[in-house]
Parts: C-alpha cells; sequence; structure tokens
C-alpha cells in the first residue's frame, strides 16, 4: 500500500533530496517514448550553432547528441501545445 502526502509535502522532499519511492504508485509511471525505435537523423548546421550545442552540453556534462534530442523534444512539446490550444 503506498503511502499519501499532499503535493507541498512532496516537492518539500524532492526540493531537499529525500528519498520518495514509498509514495510513488508504479502503474501510474509514464515513460512517453520508452517503446520507440530509434532512428538516426542527419543533419548540417552553421558552425557557431556547433559550438552553442558543444558549450551547452559541456555544462551540462552530457553529450552533443543529448543537447539534440533534449532541445528538439521540448521544441516539438511546445509545437504539440500550440496546435492542442488553437483547436
Amino acid at each position: 500500500m503506498t503511502k499519501s502526502i499532499t503535493a507541498e509535502e512532496f516537492d518539500r522532499m524532492v526540493d531537499e533530496g529525500q528519498d520518495i519511492t514509498e509514495f510513488i504508485i508504479e502503474d501510474s509511471i509514464c515513460q512517453p517514448g520508452k517503446g520507440d525505435e530509434p532512428r538516426k537523423v542527419n543533419g548540417t548546421m552553421p558552425s557557431w550553432l556547433v559550438d552553442e550545442l558543444d558549450q551547452e552540453a559541456r555544462h551540462l556534462s552530457v553529450s552533443r547528441q543529448a543537447i539534440i534530442n533534449m532541445w528538439l523534444s521540448e521544441k516539438a512539446e511546445e509545437k504539440r501545445r500550440m496546435r492542442a490550444v488553437a483547436v
């Protein structure tokens, strides 16, 4: 049985780095795209953009590919939300 707490208590625990696993309902976990088959995409971009990607990747200690995926997914989600509002 999963314990119940308020959203404020949950947020405080997360902010303080406490263990929150006892409050997570496993059946409710959603991992969008988890089953998606990866596909390769090639692209050409100006060197200033590659430099920006590399700078952000270094800042976050991740790969350039991770930054590209993150930025593209953020933009796609933004567009998806805009389309949903327009309907």
